[in-house]
């Protein structure tokens, strides 16, 4: 019982601190969640030829609005679970379709509103086309995302539907360009540099008009400017997309993503996932089909229909960078 009061009081806290970080929010204009100890003045300041970012849009929910949403947070209305939440399908009272992300699992309550708190802060001010849209957010009874409904699913579950047609040649490489548009914002364009650590084809997701959108900021961490990188402990992420340096000696910097973003290029292009059945990696099985630094043709075939776009992709134009094909070290994001 004492316990249970403890932690009621701490939940109160929780929100005192939530509704004091909303106002400062909005009583300064397009200002993202500041930390303790954090000059409120330098954080404020644009990136050099950038304009001030909007206001953030979203807000907070209450239990009914999404228990209503999600009918009562029915099975039928689960659309996703990993490890550390779920995912539910829902319709708000105006007809707007809403994914509402509960999280599910950590060692203390303490523990799960920090992780709440660190994704929000993280995904609060951000506004990219390619980015998962936040559209607020619930502590009632439990802690919730709110985010735009992404009607086509994720890249990895159009990619692997044995029931439907290949993915058009086109289309992949316009998500691969969509998703690439996206990580260079949360790496060069934001107010503060946001490493990913968790890119793959089942968190990128894509609209209805089958724009791709990077979700899933559980893992995301913030990279202070004059930072070249930070270690990070546990090791988290997914197995096939982690840089050497990330899992061996759990670097983190822009390289880690840059790494994971070749491993998805890998997996749109060629059809298989990160790690097949027997537990072989994509990127050992791409390093068989390398020749001299080149892809040999003959072992890495496009469907027929569509052999005759392959200028899309610009193979041919590529310079090679690496001086290891499995290091991520030398690998470079070009930006556009």
């Amino acid at each position: 019982m004492r316990q249970r009061h403890s932690y009621l009081l701490s939940r109160k806290n929780f929100k005192r601190l939530l509704s004091v970080s909303i106002g400062k929010r909005r009583g300064v204009e397009g200002g993202p969640p500041t930390s303790p100890g954090q000059d409120d003045s330098k954080s404020m300041e644009p990136l050099p030829d950038q304009k001030p970012p909007t206001k953030p849009s979203w807000r907070c929910f209450s239990y009914e609005e999404i228990h209503e949403a999600t009918n009562g947070f029915h099975q039928g209305n689960l659309v996703g679970r990993g490890g550390y939440a779920e995912v539910y399908r829902g319709v708000l009272v105006d007809g707007q379709v809403i994914a509402v992300k509960r999280l599910t699992r950590a060692s203390t309550d303490e523990q799960k509103e920090k992780d709440f708190l660190q994704e929000l802060g993280t995904i609060g001010h951000v506004r990219h086309p390619n980015v998962s849209a936040l559209l607020g957010c619930c502590i009632d009874r439990d802690l919730y995302l709110i985010f735009e409904f992404s009607s086509r699913g994720s890249v990895s579950s159009n990619l692997h539907d044995k029931k439907s047609p290949p993915m058009a040649w086109k289309l992949r490489y316009d998500i691969a360009v969509g998703t690439a548009r996206g990580l260079h914002y949360l790496h060069k364009g934001c107010q503060r540099r946001i490493i990913h650590r968790d890119i793959k084809a089942s968190n990128i997701l894509l609209t209805t008009n089958f724009e791709p959108q990077i979700s899933d900021f559980g893992l995301a961490k913030w990279l202070p400017s004059e930072w070249t990188h930070r270690a990070v402990a546990p090791i988290e992420g997914t197995f096939g997309c982690l840089a050497p340096e990330y899992f061996m000696h759990g670097i983190v910097d822009e390289k880690t993503d840059v790494f994971a973003f070749g491993v998805f290029l890998l997996e749109i292009i060629s059809g298989r996932k990160p790690v097949d059945g027997s537990h072989r990696s994509l990127l050992s099985w791409v390093l068989e089909l390398l020749e001299d630094g080149e892809v040999l043709q003959d072992r890495w075939k496009m469907p027929e229909e569509e052999e005759e776009e392959d200028e899309f992709w610009g193979f041919d134009d590529l310079d090679d960078e690496c001086d290891s094909p499995l290091s991520s070290s030398s690998t470079r994001s070009s930006q556009q």
